[in-house]
This record gives structure tokens, C-alpha cells and sequence, in this order.
């Protein structure tokens, strides 16, 4: 037997069930017309819903913003209710959807992802009303911008008639970064020139095709200039100071330069307390969404640790990709390791980082089950299945780290019954320890400047004044708020300082936060337990500031923490004061240890 069809907004009677009433058929067609209306309808009589619903069956020309005939209905219907009444217009003329609000607002339903992409819009245009005789609102930009409206339009509706007056329009306007850098408070909208329904002439249709065109044309210049890198925006949120927030957020983008990330733009926020959802605001966050879309960003770096659920909420809010700093510095790790020691203790940091964050919603493979033939019943769900495989590799992982570890033990034990000083490099990343560690034993470890670009650790001899030879160690670069299961995977390779007779500690006396950088470094040696060994502060890059700027630098820092000189690597003339320090110290250091033996 036929089923019911929908036909020009009515149901055909033909070959369909004869012991339905007219009754029935009518309540029926109420279901299916209803589909296409949403919002605030409750307290609505019948006939006003009646006169909703038709609005669905009405069409517009398709280079036309709205008909004159359609923005009267509209705007007669508004008018009686109290309420604003809007329609959603595809490309053909289409309604697709009719919404009703409140007498303030309006609220556009979920309209999926149908063309959504970053070349073009969404193919649907906002045709509402506004009772208080106001223009667009900030409300109706933010949904233009977040939504990829073609058009948003608002019909101005007179108080005392009800009839139409003005139709407020505007578009979204193709972007890019060099564009904005050059002018940071362009707004990402043009508004049309305000008219009457029967004045408006726009040509729909060619002013989109015009927009989307050029907008397929900037993505593309864009994509040459970056292909294959990530196009990213960097997040900070901050209850303390903005400076600090600022300091941090410039470390940031060194890191994410590292990466090989372009950075289109950085965002910070100070707050009284964070959001433990979204970490931003509301208001904050629909600004970076627009942002985003218009330099066509497709990453968000936090310059702090999110919690899962806020990994999830802010990927569903923005659906963009969302990672913070320690996953960047473990991206960043993972690229610049070499050996299988160091691609090991990487796998494992990240693996270790992963495990709490395989949540479900990330992935719509996570709630499928994984049964079958062989695994019938409850199954097991794939996250359970995901994290089960990450707990074994991990397992796996350590017991590697662990053997080469052991290896690392033999060779640091040989080399102690050879019974000589150990010295290790160590500092905050990009400080210059591997082009200091060149510059001493007339190496070529690689050195590059850019963040952890040394990761796997380096050991050269080195003779020193008065027949003195020692063994020196290029450690990896210190950061603040290091990933604690980076720490954790390579305290095997840390652990090589703790047989070292003197730390040099590198510093880049050209950094403006020198200061705190040398306060993250000496916090990860307390935390390491290595504070107690002797410590040498080498002032790296002198060259690159005024040499009355690292006299006052170096006597200041010398009152604090003692040893103290300045070099510069390129310059192999500076480099002879800190040998006769380091042989100095090294003397010193032995001339103890021969009076506890003896002592004993």
C-alpha cells in the first residue's frame, strides 16, 4: 500500500488509508510542517501557527535577498505576536527553516555542517524581524561570523502598523593575515545600505559568488605560502598579572615557531577565575571564533594544561583542533628526536600524557563496541580497548627505558673509574649549550636556534689548564612548566648530572627574561635533587648587548649565586676566562674529595 507523500505542503489523499478522517490527515501534515519551525512558540494561538507555518511554503527568487510580499508577512505576524519571526533562505530560494523568538532576540537552530568549509559559506541566509527599531545587533554579527552565513538580514517593523520598514543586511568579508596585521580593528562584515523591501536591487547571487570567489582566492594564496604547516592562534588566560601572562605568551610563540606552527595571532584574556569549561568566557570565545574564521585558522594553542573535558568542550565549540602547552613541547620533542633512546623516552612521555585524555566524544569510534565473532555478549568498548593497548605499550616503554638505562649506568660507571670530572650543560632551551659545547671541544654537535633543537645528550672530553682533562655533557634544554611526564620519561637521561662535579649553567643574557628563566632551571635541579652540586652561571650571547649592560648583569648575578663570567660562543677569544673558572672550580672541588678520603 502507498505510504503518505508530501506535495506543495499537503498530503495526497490518493492510495492512502481510507479509514483516516479529514481530521487526522490534518493533524498529520501539523507534524510534518512543525519540523521546520523552532523556537519560543508556546502561548501561540492556532491560527498564528497556522500563519508560521505557511511561511515555510513561501518562496524567493534566487538573486533576491527577500521578496517584498514575504517580508510582509514576516513582519504582520511579528507584529501580532510580540515575538521575532525569522527564516532561514537557501541558495534556491528555499525556506528552510522558520524561527520564532522572543520580543529581544532570536535563536538560529542547528544547521549542521552542510557546506561548511573554510573556501565558502554556509549556502543559508537569516531573514528576521527586530520590534525595538533598532539595526543589526552584536548578537546578529557574532552569528553571521560563527555560522558562515551567506547574508544576515533584520526587517525593521513599525510599532504602530506593522508593516516592514527598513531591511538592515550585512555579509562577511574575505581575509587574511597580513590583511588584518595591518589593520587589527578591521571589522570582519560590510554592512549593505539600508532599504525598503520593494527598494532592495541587490543581485544575491552574484554578490556570493563574487564573495566566495574571492574568499577561495585568499585561502589559496595563504595555503602556497604555508603548505603542509598548521595556521594557528595562540590562547592565553590569566588571573594574575598581564605582563606575566604577556612573558609567557612570547615563549609560546617561540615554541610554536619550533614546531613549525605559523602563528596568525595571539589572544589573552585576564579573568577573575578561569571557566572550568571553556577556560575562556563566552564573549571572549565567539570573538576568537571569529577571529579564526577570518584568518582561516585551523589550530588553537593554550598557553596552560586543559583538563580533558575542556579539551572537548572547546573542540566542539570552535570545531577546531585544541592542544595546549605540554603537548606542544611534546610535539616538539617527538621532532627533534634522533636516537632510539630519545625517540623512546618521547613515545613514552606522550603515550603517558594521552592515556587521561582518551575520553569518549573525541572520536565516534570510541563508542562502538568491539565485539563480533569471538566477542559476543558486553564486549568491550573501543576506549576501553584504546586504553588497554596505550597501558600495554606503556608497560612496554618503561621496561625498554629501563634496559637502556641500565646501559647508560655501565657507561657512566666506566667512565667514573676512569676517575674523571664530569661538567654538564646545562639551562633553559635556545640558551646555547650545544654551540658552547662546540666552541669548547671544536665539535659539530647540532646546533640550530630554535627551542630544544639538541634533544638526545652529547658527552665530549675536554682538557683544561694545567694537564686537567674532564668529561663534558650537552644535557637537553629546561622550560618552565615542563610536562611532568617528560621529566618522568627522561630522568634516565637527566640522571647523567648527577655524577657531575661542576653545572655550567648557559644563560642567553640577551633575553629579556633572563631573570626568570634562570629560576625555572635552578626550580627543575631542586626538583631533581641536583641543587647541591657546584654551579658556574655562564652569561651565553654577550656580544648582543652593550658590555656596560653584562658588567651590571654579571656583578649583580654574581652577588647571588657566586661564580660568575660572560662569553660569547661565536667568539673563541671570551672563552678562556671560563675555562680557567670551570679549571678553578674542578681544582677546588677535587682538593676536597682528596681531603674527605683522607680524612676517612
Amino acid at each position: 500500500m502507498d505510504r503518505p507523500t508530501k506535495s506543495a505542503g499537503r498530503l495526497r489523499r490518493d492510495s492512502f488509508y481510507p479509514e483516516l478522517h479529514g481530521f487526522a490527515i490534518i493533524w498529520v501534515w501539523r507534524l510534518i510542517s512543525i519540523g521546520v519551525i523552532t523556537g519560543f512558540t508556546k502561548g501561540l494561538k492556532h491560527s498564528q501557527l497556522k500563519r508560521i507555518e505557511k511561511l515555510a511554503t513561501r518562496r524567493v527568487a534566487a538573486d533576491s535577498i527577500i521578496t517584498p510580499e514575504l517580508a510582509r508577512q514576516i513582519s504582520e505576524i511579528s507584529h501580532e505576536i510580540g515575538r521575532q519571526v525569522g527564516v532561514l533562505i537557501n541558495r534556491k530560494g528555499k525556506v528552510e527553516h522558520v524561527m520564532v523568538g522572543t520580543a529581544k532576540q532570536i535563536e538560529i537552530p542547528d544547521i549542521g555542517r552542510a557546506r561548511a568549509s573554510e573556501d565558502r559559506f554556509r549556502g543559508i541566509r537569516c531573514v528576521h524581524t527586530h520590534l525595538m527599531g533598532e539595526s543589526l545587533t552584536q548578537d546578529d554579527y557574532t552569528d553571521l561570523a560563527l555560522l558562515r552565513l551567506d547574508l544576515i538580514s533584520a526587517i525593521e517593523v513599525d510599532r504602530r502598523t506593522g508593516q516592514p520598514g527598513l531591511v538592515y543586511s550585512a555579509h562577511l568579508v574575505p581575509s587574511n593575515s597580513e590583511s588584518l596585521g595591518k589593520n587589527v580593528h578591521s571589522l570582519p562584515y560590510q554592512d549593505l545600505e539600508p532599504q525598503l523591501p520593494s527598494h532592495l536591487n541587490v543581485n544575491f547571487t552574484e554578490l556570493i559568488n563574487s564573495l566566495e570567489d574571492e574568499m577561495a582566492r585568499v585561502r589559496l594564496t595563504a595555503r602556497d605560502r604555508h603548505t603542509g604547516r598548521d595556521r594557528a592562534i595562540l590562547v592565553g588566560v590569566t588571573t594574575t598579572d598581564i605582563e606575566e601572562a604577556e612573558e609567557s605568551m612570547a615563549e609560546l610563540k617561540e615554541l610554536a615557531l619550533s614546531a613549525d606552527v605559523v602563528v596568525l595571532d595571539t589572544v589573552i584574556q585576564r579573568r577573575s577565575q578561569i571557566d572550568p569549561r571553556t577556560v575562556l568566557g563566552k564573549g571572549k570565545l565567539d570573538e576568537l571564533l571569529v577571529r579564526s574564521m577570518r584568518l582561516g585558522a585551523d589550530m588553537l594553542v593554550f598557553d596552560s594544561e586543559l583538563s580533558p573535558a575542556q579539551v572537548r568542550s572547546l573542540s566542539e565549540a570552535t570545531e577546531l583542533k585544541v592542544i595546549d602547552r605540554p603537548q606542544l613541547i611534546l610535539d616538539i620533542f617527538a621532532q627533534r628526536a634522533q636516537s632510539r633512546e630519545g625517540k623512546l623516552q618521547v613515545e613514552l612521555a606522550q603515550l603517558k600524557y594521552l592515556l587521561p585524555r582518551l575520553v569518549v566524544g573525541q572520536n565516534s569510534a570510541f563508542s562502538r563496541l568491539a565485539g563480533g565473532i569471538g566477542g559476543r555478549g558486553p564486549g568491550e568498548t573501543k576506549l576501553e580497548t584504546d586504553r588497554r593497548r596505550v597501558r600495554t605499550r606503556i608497560s612496554q616503554l618503561e621496561r625498554q627505558v629501563d634496559d637502556l638505562g641500565r646501559q647508560r649506568q655501565e657507561r657512566r660507571r666506566t667512565r667514573l673509574e676512569t676517575n674523571l670530572p664530569i661538567i654538564s650543560l646545562v639551562g633553559y632551551t635556545n640558551a646555547g649549550k650545544s654551540t658552547l659545547l662546540n666552541a669548547l671541544t671544536q665539535s659539530d654537535v647540532f646546533a640550530e636556534k630554535k627551542m630544544f633543537a639538541t634533544l638526545d645528550p652529547t658527552t665530549r672530553r675536554l682538557r683544561l689548564p694545567y694537564e686537567q682533562e674532564v668529561v663534558i655533557n650537552d644535557t637537553v634544554g629546561f622550560i618552565r612548566d615542563l610536562p611532568d611526564a617528560l621529566v618522568s620519561a627522561f630522568r634516565a637521561t637527566l640522571e647523567e648530572i648527577a655524577d657531575s662535579s661542576l653545572l655550567v649553567h648557559v644563560v642567553d643574557v640577551s633575553n629579556p627574561r633572563m631573570m626568570q628563566q634562570i629560576g625555572s632551571v635552578n626550580n627543575i635541579l631542586a626538583e631533581l635533587k641536583f641543587n647541591e652540586i657546584r654551579q658556574l652561571i655562564v652569561l651565553n650571547k654577550a656580544d648582543l648587548i652593550a658590555p656596560d649592560n653584562v658588567e651590571m648583569i654579571r656583578d649583580k648575578l654574581a652577588r647571588e649565586f657566586g661564580n660568575v663570567t660572560a662569553v660569547s660562543s661565536l667568539d673563541r677569544r671570551t672563552l678562556r676566562p671560563l675555562v680557567a673558572k670551570m679549571s678553578e672550580i674542578i681544582g677546588i672541588e677535587q682538593d676536597e674529595a682528596r681531603g674527605a678520603a683522607a680524612s676517612v
